[in-house]
């Protein structure tokens, strides 16, 4: 079994270099429009606080998780725009400390959990290790927004393979999410790590792969660049096919990014569970 500590540290990690972006931010910042259209800073982190909130009450207390999953369900099309906008009405300096507090307890509540524990979500029930992946993802996509608005260029680190590993994983659900069948076949992902050492999944042999950059499969699984402005190669047509509909989110698929230059208004899934 994975030890989990490596992946709240990982988190911990996301969630430090995500808030060195917005610390000194000025205050009329916050309300700077990302690439999330409709979405400010504010919502940015706003969106990540309310999820951390709910992750720790699925964490520490299902049976309330359960009542606010009801509650969301009343509302399946605008209760995550509804979450955002509410925390972003808040003042940034509390918003901030309110996002700081959030994710302490959430890895505290992950370290604390007990050994093979599955929580309730949005979706299907996560393990830890699973709800620290998915949070981590969550905080890097969002991140990226937040770097895009502010024109940052963000350096990218080891924990991508995080991401990556949870891409290739929900292969199955990005077919199944966009209504199609799964391929019967593993398929092979080769990514080359930001410090140049290779990750792989998948069998050696297998008849359909992907290749490229680690930082521009996370882009892609996670909606956040347009799969024509990336460096990933599809090796085989299932592979390409699975190129445009992938996803490491739950919850429908998005419009996902306009390809750089076009005139298209298309957007990344700002609900991305």
């Amino acid at each position: 079994m994975a030890d989990i500590q490596t992946f709240i540290d990982d988190l911990r990690a996301e969630g430090e270099s995500l808030d060195a972006l917005v610390a000194d931010l000025p205050e009329d910042e916050w309300a700077r429009e990302t690439p999330a259209k409709g979405w400010t800073v504010a919502h940015q982190i706003g969106h990540l606080h309310w999820t951390d909130t709910a992750s720790v009450l699925a964490i520490t207390d299902p049976d309330g998780f359960a009542e606010q999953l009801k509650a969301a369900w009343e509302n399946p099309a605008g209760f995550v725009d509804a979450g955002a906008a509410e925390q972003a009405a808040r003042r940034p300096a509390e918003l901030l400390a309110a996002w700081r507090a959030g994710r302490s307890a959430l890895v505290d509540a992950l370290a604390a959990a007990p050994a093979g524990a599955k929580f309730p979500w949005y979706g299907p029930p996560m393990g830890g290790v699973s709800m620290a992946t998915a949070r981590l993802m969550e905080t890097w996509a969002h991140g990226q927004d937040v770097a895009d608005a502010l024109g940052v260029e963000r350096v990218p680190t080891a924990r991508l393979k995080n991401i990556a590993h949870l891409g290739v994983r929900t292969r199955n659900f990005a077919y199944s999410v966009n209504q199609k069948t799964p391929p019967a076949e593993e398929f092979r992902v080769e990514l080359t790590a930001p410090d140049g050492s290779h990750w792989a999944w998948g069998p050696e042999d297998a008849a359909q792969k992907v290749v490229g950059p680690a930082l521009d499969f996370a882009l892609l699984v996670t909606q956040r660049a347009n799969r024509a402005d990336l460096a990933l190669v599809a090796l085989g047509a299932e592979a390409a096919q699975w190129l445009d509909i992938a996803q490491a989110f739950a919850g429908p698929s998005g419009e996902g990014r306009a390809a750089v230059g076009s005139s298209s208004e298309g957007r990344e899934a700002k609900g991305n569970r």
